[in-house]
């Protein structure tokens, strides 16, 4: 998996500690206000909350990215037997340099 190099990514750094933090929602308006605050490494989403937001699956991850410039977005595969988990993880993989596909 492809992951942004860790001196770039942002989070607080508390007695030496690195703490990220990563919105666990697929809603827009959400992530914008997320990122507009300046505190967001991230977007973590799953197929449940994608299809609340009634677009196509491969569209909306990608608009994620776009919004969450330089964090890290997951995506979670939907197919429940080996083969198609891989095949379909391969397949999202692809979609954009900071997708982290995620496999139940």
């Amino acid at each position: 998996m492809r992951h942004p190099p860790r001196s770039s990514r942002r989070g607080s750094v508390q007695g030496g500690d690195k703490h990220e933090f990563f919105l666990d929602t697929a809603n827009l308006d959400e992530i914008r206000q997320g990122v507009s605050l300046g505190v967001i490494d991230g977007i973590t989403t799953n197929p449940t909350l994608i299809a609340k937001e009634r677009r196509p699956f491969r569209e909306h991850i990608i608009e994620i990215c776009n919004i969450v410039k330089n964090g890290e977005i997951s995506a979670e595969v939907v197919s429940t037997d080996t083969a198609n988990i891989l095949r379909e993880a391969r397949e999202i993989a692809t979609w954009h340099p900071n997708v982290i596909v995620k496999i139940p």
